[in-house]
C-alpha cells in the first residue's frame, strides 16, 4: 500500500510517498520540500501570524503533484505546526490568517495588567504558553478580533484535511487538541468549566477522536486526521517503541520519550500520542535559533568590515570545534556558559539568555560558538533529567533530528557527551511527513466509529 504524507511546518512544507513493503517495512518512494513564506508583516513586533489560504494552496500543489506522480496512493496522512489556530465558519471555509505556535499575545504587559498566561494560571491553576490556541482564542474574544462569521477554529493541518475533503465541522485529533491548552491529557478532554470561567463558548471547540479516524476523500484517496508534528516526527523517526528519546533541533529544540504511563512535570508535558500512550515532551523556544542568531551576528560584522554577505555556519563549525577542545583541558570554573534561553521558556516567558565565566581566557569566538551549542542541548538534557527523575525510564537508544544536528556534528558530539549515549540520526530527513503517512496506514476502517 502506497500513502502521502504533507507536513506543513512554520518555515516549509515537506511531502513523502511511503510504500508498505512485505516485511512490513515502509520504503520512502520520494520526499520533497517547498517554501512556506507565507509570514503577514504586521505593526506588532508580539504577533506572528500567516497567510493560512496561501499555506493551503501551496500544500495542495505538492500533494497533486504526489497524487499526479504516483496514481495508487491510497491514503493521505496530515501533520504540521502544533497549537496554533486558524478560524473556519458553518461552511468550513476559513475567515482568519493563521495564528502560529510563535505567537506571543498571551504574554503582553498592558500596564498595569498582567499577561493573560499569568492570569490563566493564577484563575484556573493552568500552564498554558502563548501561542497555545485556546490562549490566542481568549485573547482574540477579548480585543474582538474573532471574525463575525467565525464559528469554531482548529489547526493549520486539520483545516488543510477540511479543505481536501469539503468536511464542514473541525474532526481533531488528541494530539492536536491538547496542543491548544485547557485540555486534559490524563482523561483526554477540553476543561470545559475552567475555559468557560475565562470566557470561552465551548461551542467553539472542536470536535475530538482519539484515534485516527476517516475525514473524508480527495480526488479518490482517504483522508485522515491530521496529528500533532511532534507525534508525527517521533512515528517517522523511531517508530512506536518505548524508552527511547528523540532529540529534535529545528527553529526551536525538543526531547521525546514515548511512554505508557502519564508524567507532566517542570517544563514537560504528557502529550497524547497513539494507540492511549504519551509522548513525554520538553521543548525550548530558542533551540537552533539560538545558533542562527549567532550567525547573524557574525555575518553583521564581517559585512561592516569587508561588504561581503555570506553564510557563515561553516566557519562556526570549525571555531566550534576548536571551543570544543580548548574547553576540555579547562576547570569548569573557566569555561564560558551560555544560557540560550534568549526567547524565554514555555514556563517562564519573561526568562531572558545570559553569558557568564567569561575572562579574557574565553573571550573568544571559538569559545562563544562552542558555549552557544553547549547551552542549547543543557536546556534540552535539563529536561531529560525532568522526566528520568519523575518517571524513572531507562533510555535505550537515543535518535536525532533535524537540521539543527544534521548539519552541525559539533552539536551532535556534545549531546552524545552531555546524555552518555550514542545519538544515530533518522534515517529520514522528513520526519514529520513521514509520521503523517504512517499515521494514515494505521486508519483501520472496520474499526472507524464515523
Amino acid at each position: 500500500m502506497k500513502t502521502a504524507g504533507i507536513d506543513i511546518g512554520t518555515t516549509t512544507i515537506s511531502g513523502v510517498v511511503l510504500e508498505k513493503e512485505e516485511n512490513g517495512q515502509a520504503k520512502i518512494l520520494e520526499a520533497k520540500t517547498v517554501e512556506n513564506g507565507c509570514f503577514i508583516e504586521t505593526g506588532n513586533e508580539w504577533e506572528r501570524i500567516q497567510y493560512a489560504k496561501e499555506i493551503v494552496e501551496r500544500a495542495v500543489n505538492l500533494l497533486d503533484y504526489f497524487l499526479e506522480k504516483y496514481p495508487h496512493v491510497e491514503r493521505i496522512g496530515l501533520t504540521g505546526q502544533m497549537h496554533g489556530i486558524v478560524y473556519v465558519d458553518k461552511e468550513g471555509n476559513c475567515v482568519s490568517p493563521l495564528y502560529t505556535w510563535q505567537d506571543a499575545r498571551g504574554s503582553i504587559y498592558a500596564g498595569d495588567q498582567i499577561p493573560l498566561t499569568e492570569e490563566i494560571r493564577e484563575r484556573c491553576q493552568i500552564h498554558a504558553a502563548s501561542g497555545y490556541g485556546l490562549v490566542t482564542h481568549i485573547y482574540n474574544i477579548r480585543h474582538n478580533l474573532v471574525p463575525d462569521s467565525a464559528l469554531s477554529f482548529c489547526t493549520i493541518m486539520d483545516y488543510f484535511g477540511m479543505y481536501l475533503t469539503g468536511r464542514k465541522k473541525p474532526l481533531v485529533h488528541v494530539s492536536n487538541a491538547a496542543g491548544f491548552g485547557f485540555f486534559d491529557s490524563h482523561k483526554m478532554c477540553f476543561e470545559k468549566e475552567k475555559l468557560a470561567e475565562m470566557g470561552v463558548d465551548v461551542n467553539w471547540l472542536p470536535d475530538v477522536c482519539t484515534g485516527i479516524e476517516k475525514l473524508g476523500t480527495y480526488r479518490g484517496r482517504t483522508v485522515t486526521t491530521a496529528i500533532g508534528d511532534n507525534q508525527a516526527s517521533f512515528l517517522g523517526a523511531a517508530g512506536d517503541e518505548e524508552n527511547i528519546l528523540l532529540v529534535n533541533m529545528g527553529t526551536g529544540g525538543q526531547i521525546s520519550v514515548l511512554s505508557s504511563q502519564y508524567f507532566s512535570g517542570d517544563g514537560i508535558e504528557a502529550r497524547p500520542f497513539l494507540n492511549r500512550k504519551y509522548l513525554l515532551a520538553g521543548a525550548s523556544l530558542c533551540g537552533g535559533k539560538a545558533y542562527a542568531l549567532l550567525e547573524q551576528f557574525f555575518r553583521k560584522i564581517v559585512k561592516e568590515a569587508t561588504g561581503q554577505d555570506q553564510p557563515l555556519y561553516k566557519v562556526m563549525e570549525k571555531m566550534a570545534r576548536t571551543g570544543k577542545d580548548l574547553n576540555s583541558e579547562r576547570p569548569e570554573s573557566r569555561k564560558i556558559k551560555v544560557e540560550t534561553t534568549f526567547d524565554g521558556t514555555r514556563v517562564n516567558p519573561k526568562k531572558s539568555g545570559s553569558i557568564t565565566q567569561m575572562c579574557s581566557e574565553n573571550f573568544t569566538p571559538e569559545d562563544l560558538c562552542y558555549g552557544v551549542l553547549k547551552g542549547m542541548s543543557t536546556e534540552l538534557y535539563q529536561m531529560y533529567m525532568t522526566i528520568q527523575n519523575g518517571t524513572g525510564i531507562k533510555i535505550r537508544r537515543m535518535i536525532g533530528s533535524g537540521n539543527g544536528l544534521r548539519k552541525n556534528p559539533v552539536l551532535c558530539e556534545i549531546i552524545e557527551d552531555m546524555f552518555n549515549a550514542e545519538l544515530v540520526l533518522a534515517e529520514c530527513e522528513e520526519e514529520a511527513a513521514t509520521g503523517a503517512a504512517m499515521s494514515s496506514s494505521m486508519y483501520n476502517y472496520s474499526n472507524s466509529t464515523r
